[in-house]
């Protein structure tokens, strides 16, 4: 029961942010071994004031705060995360330094939906 949260400087339309949070999802199914039915996207358009990252270069920012269950190894979460950087970096030309990830990881049942709560992940 991921929460994918994006905050950039990019200006993109109704369709590019539709488009980019099904990819993310698909890249999130692929990379972490799950379902796509439960994965939610935010994405949250700054000013460019409103973003800082000491390394950045000129360009725009991509900052992706992935709230997701504990578990999965760390080759996974990695993996994601390039995967993620590397659509962003392509699809936008978010310069590499530009973009950052950083994953916090909750017990299962921290995880909830109207209609469910999480459980623990577990490599199948």
């Amino acid at each position: 029961m991921p929460l994918l949260q994006f905050d950039t400087t990019l200006q993109l339309s109704a369709t590019e942010k539709t488009s980019f949070a099904e990819r993310v999802t698909e890249l999130y199914t692929a990379e972490m071994d799950t379902t796509a039915g439960h994965v939610a996207v935010t994405i949250r358009t700054r000013e460019s004031a409103d973003l800082h990252l000491g390394r950045a270069v000129p360009g725009p920012l991509l900052f992706l705060d992935a709230e997701i269950r504990r578990g999965r190894p760390a080759e996974r979460k990695r993996a994601f995360a390039l995967a993620v950087m590397d659509h962003a970096g392509t699809t936008f030309d978010v310069p590499d330094p530009n973009m950052k990830v950083v994953f916090t990881e909750h017990p299962g049942d921290s995880m909830m939906g109207v209609d469910r709560v999480g459980g623990e992940w577990g490599a199948e």
